[in-house]
């Protein structure tokens, strides 16, 4: 298939938050971004003109754009930072405004301080964020510090100079919170194996904390020391709080790959999450054409073996929504609920979107596969034995048993064909009876079809039950086209489908594009029904109105309608402006009968 242009991928985005990354023609990644709604942000850097010189030399390097979809605006931001973490994309660097995010910084140095930090400067430091704010910087500062004694000086602490006994302890030694290693009083050892549990909070793993400052809070209370048990009470609640807003799912979830897929009739969706202390650190969908109608668990192994291939993963666990055979050495897990089964619903919710975003491409730019596809999809869910590229669906419309009319709508290849819709006047039926003028209708229909030879179509929708369908099929009994043509009821109150001899209906998925055209071709039958009612309904007033009227006739009728516009203006005009139209006899008659109406 064609690719999509760039102005074809804007359009077909969500407007769901997720986190957006555009490529360059080689498949780089220049930038990752955030947003609330994903169609919107993205088409703001193609539809306006920008002063930022960077920003232009961004918008004229993008040649393809991917995307991540998730629940929130703030799961957004966080996947935004992590994904940044990982990647480190050209433009974010440049065009991301430093002011705006904090980091934090481990210094390259022996016994290396942390602390918070604007400014990024190559020189083998460690960098973690971007940061939402700086409150978010120093509630894990503080637990780090409350966990952890780390110097806070910018002596050179080289192995030389601690010889020397050039430095002396500080009031932080005193305090406790530094061990004093200008005076060598602190192995470098235990410093740096401090240094990497530090890593580990940073990086999202908050387990090993957590124990620690419960085992402190309880140590505290059993020795009745409450404003200190209180206090770190209040680390761990400010921790958790932290570790619910800082992850996409729970943070024990790490190392982990997830996969999921969703399928149609002719290829496979498979979504791949990589997971990192319950972050997400890449999302990748590919589409895979069925050759043979394999299953989904044998399309979901192909996928596995090369989505970790590609991207060189080497996760032990594996999440899937339903048993696989990878052969030994994973764990395969099948969520059921909680936070696993939250990753795998969002992973199958990207695969869902890609699916759709694959479906509005191939409508613009392979509208013959689209059509193809579409076609192969309503035969399956439908059971029919043909595909319907030809689709008739007929409504009864009438008012207490007035001025009863039906309708017949016409689609081709899923498509109104507005020019063959039909109108009718039901001539048999007394009253309101819908089961009996369905029978009327389509009979009418197919006689005259059959009598022009005209091409019956592969599909009959009725409006309504087993009532009306009942009714539908008795026409076609009728004519000898029972076998010849598949027909069916739609029910609106929950969409049931029912066939002939079927008394348990069938539902179909609410999103399910068969069911948007049977709902489209239904919607289509009850508006020009209703349209062709309203008509025959206006038409009536008028004959009522004025053609009741003893004297006056059809064609003194038209000559009013066409001076005064309308019945209202006739029923308020003088006489002498009656008289001028139609002349004084007449005027007389329409004057004298509105005014013992108003008597």
């Amino acid at each position: 298939m064609q690719e999509a242009t760039l102005e074809i991928q804007v359009k077909i985005l969500p407007t769901s938050p997720g986190v957006y990354q555009y490529y360059d023609k080689d498949d780089m990644l220049l930038y990752i971004g955030k947003a609330k709604n994903l169609k919107k942000r993205v088409a703001s850097y193609f539809n306006k003109n920008h002063d930022n010189y960077k920003t232009k030399v961004l918008v004229k390097k993008i040649h393809s754009i991917r995307h991540i979809v998730v629940e929130t605006e703030t799961d957004a931001l966080l996947l935004e930072n992590n994904l940044i973490k990982k990647h480190q994309p050209r433009f974010n660097v440049m065009l991301k405004d430093d002011k705006t995010y904090p980091w934090i910084c481990i210094k390259k140095e022996r016994f290396p301080r942390i602390f918070p930090t604007r400014n990024l400067i190559k020189d083998g430091s460690e960098y973690y964020g971007p940061y939402t704010n700086f409150k978010t910087v120093h509630t894990l500062l503080d637990l780090i510090k409350g966990l952890y004694q780390l110097r806070t000086c910018t002596y050179d602490l080289s192995q030389s100079k601690i010889d020397s006994g050039k430095y002396k302890v500080c009031l932080e030694y005193h305090l406790g919170n530094c061990k004093g290693p200008c005076e060598d009083l602190q192995d470098e050892k235990e410093y740096m194996e401090n240094l990497e549990a530090i890593r580990q909070i940073v990086k999202g793993n908050f387990k090993d904390s957590l124990v620690r400052f419960r085992n402190q809070m309880m140590d505290h209370a059993s020795k009745m020391e409450f404003e200190d048990a209180q206090r770190i009470k209040e680390k761990i609640e400010i921790l958790e709080n932290y570790q619910a807003r800082s992850t996409v799912v729970n943070p024990k979830i790490s190392n982990v790959d997830v996969f999921s897929i969703i399928s149609d009739e002719s290829y496979g969706y498979v979504n791949f999450l990589q997971l990192s202390y319950g972050a997400i650190i890449r999302s990748h969908t590919i589409e895979i054409k069925k050759k043979l109608e394999e299953s989904d668990r044998e399309l979901l192994e192909l996928a596995i073996i090369e989505l970790r291939q590609r991207f060189g993963s080497t996760s032990k666990e594996i999440f899937v929504p339903f048993k696989v055979d990878l052969g030994s050495g994973f764990k395969i897990t099948i969520p059921q609920l909680g936070d696993k089964k939250k990753i795998i619903d969002l992973s199958l919710r990207n695969a869902k979107y890609y699916r759709q975003e694959r479906f509005k491409q191939i409508k613009i730019i392979d509208p013959d596969r689209h059509v193809k596809r579409l076609m192969a999809q309503m035969k399956k869910d439908l059971r029919l034995p043909e595909e319907p590229r030809h689709i008739e669906c007929f409504d009864n419309s009438n008012i207490q048993g007035t001025h009863p009319v039906a309708a017949c709508v016409v689609f081709k290849n899923g498509k109104p064909s507005k020019k063959e819709y039909r109108k009718f006047n039901i001539k048999t039926v007394e009253g309101a009876n819908d089961f009996a003028s369905m029978e009327e209708v389509v009979y009418r229909r197919y006689k005259r079809l059959v009598e022009e030879e005209q091409p019956l179509p592969q599909l009959v929708i009725v409006d309504g039950g087993k009532g009306q369908l009942s009714s539908g099929l008795k026409a076609l009994d009728a004519l000898n086209l029972r076998g010849k043509i598949t027909i069916i009821g739609i029910a609106k109150r929950l969409e049931e489908i029912y066939y002939p001899g079927d008394s348990i209906p069938l539902y179909l998925d609410k999103k399910s594009e068969s069911l948007k055209v049977i709902q489209h071709l239904r919607n289509e039958a009850h508006r020009f029904g209703i349209t062709f009612h309203r008509q025959k309904r206006s038409k009536s007033a008028l004959d009522t109105e004025l053609e009741t009227i003893p004297g006056i006739g059809e064609k003194t009728v038209i000559e009013l309608l066409k001076h005064f516009r309308s019945v209202k203006r006739i029923r308020e005009a003088s006489k002498s402006d009656i008289s001028e139209v139609i002349g004084e006899s007449r005027a007389t008659k329409i004057y004298n009968y509105y005014l013992s109406k108003k008597d």
